[in-house]
């Protein structure tokens, strides 16, 4: 191989990596998550959460605008497996579900409508399956 052609082919292999990098997992899928009983003040924010970082820092978050009534809120690139949805409604925009003495003080909701009983839901309680195809789930603000 000369110097040129070695040129050629190493920057036709940096810039496959770059465009392979740019594109999501190949197996992942978007959770388009129904947000019920939105009272229409600041934003709605989601997470979709693995059994390791629930009720902790989620990897998989979105947040619109809230509006009155029912919000859709899509979280692309999930990989497939088991998740927990949880949603509130952060009426003071300030990126944070607000607490008193532990317990939430704005609206908020789970997957599978699992409530706080003596503290909050279990994963179990909240758990849903993400396939590789959109996946729909509905939480029901509190």
């Amino acid at each position: 191989m000369t110097l040129l052609n070695r040129r050629t082919w190493g920057a036709l292999f940096f810039a496959a990596g770059l465009c392979c990098a740019a594109l999501p997992p190949v197996d992942a899928a978007t959770v388009d998550i129904k947000v019920e009983n939105v009272a229409g003040k600041g934003k709605v924010s989601v997470a979709v959460c693995d059994r390791e970082r629930f009720l902790k820092q989620c990897t998989y978050t979105a947040s619109v605008p809230a509006e009155a009534g029912t919000v859709k809120v899509s979280v692309p690139d999930v990989p497939p497996g088991t998740f927990a949805v949880l949603a509130y409604e952060d009426a003071n925009d300030n990126g944070q579900l607000d607490r008193t003495l532990g317990i939430p003080t704005e609206n908020w909701g789970m997957s599978r409508d699992a409530r706080a009983n003596f503290g909050p839901p279990t994963f179990e309680d909240a758990a849903v399956e993400v396939k590789e195809e959109p996946t729909v789930v509905s939480v029901r603000l509190r």
